[in-house]
């Protein structure tokens, strides 16, 4: 999978993963212990933030980071989108096909961490990045791998859950570890314009872990160039 990409294919023609995943298998393992232990982690729904950041956007191709279960990909799917959707849990992905086939849509499906799956640089209309539990290094490669697969006129869409980053670190969970929209809005450049950068109140679907968080983090960013 990781060949074909690398070698610059349009999103269009990625193939499936056909080997399985590509990143380090501790995330993995974490992450498909989480969704292993429920029949259903989230509610099924598409996210708020998307539903309302997308309504006024043309449909082309959108990269979903963090898919989950699926319902974002499914929703931009029959949006019109021609969705790629990254996932690091293989069992949540195996849901995710299913609700996919379900709707009778098409998604393209990655098992892969963000840093490792070598997409196609500026290839996407729409990089979506709901609540997503990305690692951060010292080079700063997740958020450098979110900017770059946006395309000329695209529009990066991070949210996240207000609070988060000044938790208190604990046994499980430490803000510095991870990337928030702050940190990403950073590294933006003249080639960038900042369509959004606020605090509002969470449309949050019922039901599902993270339900109980109230606000959301939106970063919304169109690159011009």
């Amino acid at each position: 999978m990781t060949e074909n990409i690398a070698a610059g294919a349009p999103a269009s023609e990625i193939p499936p993963p056909v080997d399985g995943y590509v990143g380090d298998p501790a995330v993995r393992a974490k992450w498909d212990d989480l969704y292993a232990d429920r029949h259903q982690l989230w509610s099924g729904r598409p996210n708020g933030a998307l539903v309302a950041e997308a309504a006024g956007l043309a449909p082309g191709r959108v990269l979903d980071v963090g898919c989950g279960e699926g319902a974002d990909a499914v929703w931009l799917a029959r949006g019109g989108w021609d969705v790629t959707a990254l996932e690091v849990s293989g069992v949540a992905l195996e849901r995710a096909a299913g609700h996919a086939r379900d709707a009778g849509v098409d998604v393209r499906w990655v098992h892969a961490t963000l840093t490792e799956a070598e997409l196609p640089p500026g290839t996407f209309d729409l990089v979506s990045a709901q609540y997503p539990a990305l690692l951060r290094t010292p080079e700063g490669s997740a958020e450098r791998a979110l900017l770059s697969a946006v395309a000329v006129g695209g529009v990066l869409l991070l949210v996240h859950h207000a609070g988060m980053e000044t938790r208190q670190a604990d046994d499980g969970f430490d803000p510095a570890d991870y990337v928030f929209p702050k940190t990403v809005a950073a590294l933006l450049d003249d080639d960038w314009v900042v369509e959004t950068d606020e605090q509002r109140p969470r449309v949050s679907p019922e039901g599902g872990a993270g339900a109980h968080h109230t606000d959301d983090l939106i970063l919304r960013a169109r690159r011009l160039r």
